[in-house]
């Protein structure tokens, strides 16, 4: 058994440097060896070495990419250095430690394997599929269910990525407010390679002929030097090597048609984030439309007797076209996210049958995952003539596609969802304290869970789903909760300061700014350094925000915002306890905080 220490150091960003760490660490200890490595990273420096593990090293690894005070760290050392770039680590750690010890002479190191590609390109396809070499010229897009957060954490990760590794690259984010950044026609056909992270569907018609990667937002914020690795080993030419953009019109369906064989599986989940992320702007604007009528016209604003004022107004627009909208958006672009263009009049006929039969939110989901697979598979199921291709999109897939699942929610699925969702709405008005808390309580761990990942969505798209049916206490859960973690964290740096390095006091300022736009995400920077520790904090702070929520029977009728909806009036039907439950909960979170984590010895802590 030999002492090994290392430094672990990224230009891709924290999270790329802690799992640097962690690769050494496991093949160290699968190889029977014992290593202490200090990760190096914008959030300062994580562990260290003691004068024992330093005067006892038979080799020192230097991953790092970016510059590193090696001389204050290794300068007693007697060992060897061993440097690597950290994508070696990450593609073979093993053999970076045996490498270490083969030049320290303290193990003999095996000789390297040759990697073989898990899938060897016919002959055919050879010449399409085969990776550029060198440097990349790069072109992304990244997109997250609510367009806030991941969606510019991703880009921001894919830039920093793609500088360490000396790719060119541009990311258009597809947003809350839109595209930006947007790819040009010219940057497309000059791209070598086309990366798209996203958790919703995007569009990939401009995309035709080039050697295109698909993944998730969460996967390029935490190793976009791995995402490009396998992109360069793994992107397929979308739509066929010999395929060309598409004229616009009739031969629109091409492009879909000609990819739909090479899509990835891509599952249940981000089909309904794609629909989740149409439906929401429906939600917001309809919510605070509704909530300012009451405000202008009191509580009946919505009688006869109020008619023609603009109270009335307010709450026609918001409840009888924002919220009457929301179903058919969230149907038609879960089918959209299945079967392309061709999906969405079904989908969205699909989901306006379902608040017609009352089959709410339920019903719509249903209906727009029937529609889309019942596109996709007459899309592939019926061959037309060249000539008359172009009528699928337009005439037949959409006639097809509503008829099935017209047919079906009127006939078939249509009264069952309706019962159950019936059954849902009163269940959820009728819960007494003790079972609002405990709703409230799974609510609330959930929210703080991931962070923005699938358990957080789901509890998300669970309470603004419900809003429209007048149920809107749990998205008061929700969003009470979401908005704790980042506002605790910044509260235990203060309180605390021994626990946090002043680099984690310094970032604790914007991630208090983004709880307060209930931007969850806020908190992933700590959480990528100690998440033993930071996790629980959070799930306990959250958990009690979303239980006193339900306990004061609070309703919020907007899905987004923080506390800036708190000035819009009637939007929360009770402002003081909410910002009670709120402050509660990033009082527990940050009090968890100071007790789970340790007092810091290294410097840039505060004795």
């Amino acid at each position: 058994m030999a002492q090994l220490i290392a430094i672990a150091a990224s230009q891709a960003g924290p999270a790329h440097s802690f799992m640097v760490a962690e690769a050494l660490r496991a093949a160290a200890e699968s190889l029977g060896h014992r290593i202490a490595v200090s990760v190096h990273s914008s959030l300062g420096t994580q562990g260290g070495f003691s004068d024992s593990e330093l005067a006892g090293a038979a080799a020192a690894i230097v991953a790092a990419d970016m510059a590193v005070d090696r001389q204050e760290l290794l300068g007693t050392a007697p060992a060897p250095v061993h440097e690597v770039a950290p994508g070696d680590v990450l593609a073979d750690a093993e053999r970076v430690v045996r490498g270490a010890l083969a030049r320290a002479g303290a193990a003999p190191a095996q000789a390297p394997a040759v990697p073989v590609p898990s899938a060897m390109p016919s002959a055919s396809g050879a010449a399409a599929a085969a990776p550029p070499q060198g440097p990349l010229r790069i072109v992304a897009i990244t997109s997250c269910p609510t367009g806030v957060a991941h969606t510019f954490m991703a880009a921001e990760a894919l830039e920093q990525g793609a500088r360490a590794l000396g790719h060119t690259i541009k990311v258009e984010t597809q947003g809350s407010v839109g595209a930006q950044n947007t790819l040009t026609a010219a940057d497309i056909a000059a791209a070598d390679l086309v990366v798209i992270a996203a958790d919703t569907q995007v569009s990939r018609d401009r995309f035709a002929g080039k050697r295109l990667h698909a993944t998730g937002t969460k996967a390029a914020i935490h190793d976009a030097a791995a995402v490009f690795a396998q992109a360069r080993a793994q992107a397929q030419v979308w739509g066929g090597a010999d395929a060309s953009v598409p004229a616009p019109g009739a031969a629109a369906s091409a492009a879909p048609a000609a990819g739909a064989g090479k899509r990835e599986s891509t599952g249940a989940y981000k089909h309904l984030m794609t629909g989740v992320s149409f439906m929401l702007p429906f939600v917001v604007a309809g919510g605070l439309l509704i909530a300012l009528a009451f405000a202008l016209g009191g509580i009946y604003v919505y009688d006869d007797a109020h008619q023609g004022t603009l109270g009335w107004v307010l709450f026609q627009v918001g409840a009888k076209a924002g919220f009457a909208l929301m179903l058919p958006a969230l149907a038609g672009y879960i089918a959209y996210s299945i079967a392309d263009r061709p999906g969405i009049a079904p989908g969205m006929i699909g989901g306006m049958l379902a608040g017609t039969v009352g089959a709410g939110f339920l019903g719509a989901i249903a209906a727009g995952f029937i529609a889309g697979y019942s596109v996709h598979w007459l899309n592939r199921a019926i061959r037309l003539p060249r000539g008359l291709d172009g009528l699928k999109p337009v005439l037949i897939l959409p006639l097809l596609g509503a008829a099935i699942v017209g047919v079906l929610m009127m006939m078939v699925i249509g009264a069952p969802m309706a019962a159950v969702m019936g059954a849902l709405t009163d269940w959820l008005k009728g819960l007494q304290t003790g079972s609002a808390v405990l709703l409230g309580v799974i609510l609330g761990a959930m929210m703080a869970f991931d962070m923005g990942g699938p358990v957080n969505k789901a509890a998300y798209v669970f309470s603004t789903t419900l809003i429209a049916s007048g149920v809107a206490t749990p998205m008061a859960a929700a969003m009470a909760a979401g908005m704790t973690p980042p506002l605790g964290i910044a509260l235990a740096c203060w309180l605390f300061k021994s626990r946090f390095t002043a680099e984690e006091r310094e970032a604790s300022k914007a991630s208090a700014v983004l709880g307060l736009a209930f931007i969850t995400e806020g908190a992933i920077p700590f959480v990528a350094r100690d998440p033993l520790r930071v996790i629980p904090a959070c799930v306990l702070g959250s958990a009690v925000a979303g239980g006193l929520s339900m306990a004061w029977n609070i309703g919020l009728q907007a899905p987004h915002g923080g506390v800036f909806v708190l000035a819009i009036p009637n939007a929360v039907n009770h402002v003081v306890p909410y910002a009670g439950a709120i402050l509660a909960g990033t009082v527990v979170t940050a009090l968890a905080l100071g007790l789970f984590k340790k007092r810091l010895a290294a410097p840039g802590a505060v004795a």
